[in-house]
């Protein structure tokens, strides 16, 4: 949700009048958030292109949109209504997945040879689909 987030793009109205670094943003006025370049934005992040899933562990960091430099949901009245779905099924639907199957990459390929490009639109896909093998593990 991170480095990939599915809406690259975060469009808001402006409630009033607001002037921000000199300019004058009418009320009304719609504004994009670039979800997508905040986080790789090294003044926030460590690294931000390596996916490192440990930097959250122990971390008070808020996804509800309390911290602005990571809003995989958006923020604030307009955060997507779908959010604790959207979590509780992540957990679960993750959660299955590693229980229940081993992974391994198609064609002897390695981790490095995957392509992890995005391709922008309004919502964000990979360039090229990413292919992985599930093997069906026994848990008797």
């Amino acid at each position: 949700m991170r480095l990939h987030p599915a809406a690259p793009l975060i469009t808001h109205s402006a409630m009033t009048d607001v002037q921000l670094c000199g300019f004058v943003i009418p009320k009304h006025t719609q504004v994009m958030v670039n979800a997508w370049s905040i986080t790789r934005d090294t003044a926030y992040w460590k690294d931000p292109t390596i996916f490192l899933p440990e930097r959250f562990l122990n971390s008070d960091l808020d996804f509800r949109g309390r911290d602005l430099y990571f809003i995989p949901f958006g923020a604030g009245r307009r955060i997507c209504p779908g959010l604790p779905l959207a979590v509780r099924i992540v957990k679960l639907l993750l959660a299955t997945l590693v229980h229940n199957f081993d992974w391994k990459l198609p064609n002897g390929m390695e981790p490095k040879d995957m392509d992890m490009r995005d391709k922008f639109g309004l919502t964000l896909e990979k360039a090229k689909p990413l292919a992985a093998i599930p093997m069906r593990v026994s848990n008797c």
